[in-house]
């Protein structure tokens, strides 16, 4: 999948869907919908997400407060706060989480869409720091079938959180050729996803 794939724990089905519709384009796909926490959990370990909307108020043992500090425990990734409590007390807790984004409904697409990529891009930016800077040679020393300097090029910009546009932007070609660079790292690399290329990538440099 060449998408970031989302996650969307939301209780309430309709607006779930209006979610979904919103993040299926060329750069992200809605991997799993939960309507409660332990549906979350099992999508969250059976089918990595890139990132994660979360409702806060949800008809279930655990609210989406409380899956995001599960989230920061167990799988950290980037999640975002889609709500519509914006009281203090509910602002208060949230920050304890650190959320990457927080929306109050009603939310539009171009919001959605734009504070996903934000938060997906910041959350990489600071567990990059954490990791040593990608490197060709080094990478192509432990593959088979070596990545060409272009396949490269786009691994770095996933690397990074760049969706399938941002990377067509900087490198002046289309989504679909993107795509196609994409999948053809993706099996030189062994990855089925970005999540899995990044934590690759990361082997491949120690």
């Amino acid at each position: 999948m060449t998408e970031f794939k989302i996650l969307i724990v939301e209780d309430e089905p309709i607006i779930a869907e209006n979610i979904a519709v919103y993040l299926n384009n060329a750069d992200f796909k809605v991997s799993d919908i939960a309507y409660d926490d332990e549906d979350a959990k099992v999508a969250l370990r059976k089918n990595t997400p890139d990132a994660v909307i979360l409702d806060i108020n949800l008809d279930s043992d655990m609210d989406g407060i409380q899956i995001a500090d599960f989230i920061n425990k167990h799988c950290p990734m980037p999640f975002l706060f889609l709500t519509s409590y914006a009281d203090r007390e509910t602002l208060e807790r949230a920050k304890k989480v650190e959320p990457w984004g927080y929306i109050v409904k009603p939310f539009n697409e171009k919001t959605l869409q734009a504070s996903l990529e934000m938060a997906i891009s910041n959350f990489a930016n600071r567990s990059n720091q954490h990791h040593p800077q990608l490197n060709l040679e080094k990478i192509n020393k432990s593959l088979l079938t070596p990545l060409s300097e272009r396949e490269f090029d786009v691994l770095q910009l996933i690397y990074e959180g760049k969706t399938n546009q941002q990377i067509a932007d900087a490198i002046f070609v289309s989504v679909n050729t993107i795509k196609k660079h994409i999948n053809n790292s993706y099996l030189k690399i062994d990855a089925a996803s970005r999540a899995t290329a990044i934590t690759r990538l990361r082997k491949l440099m120690h």
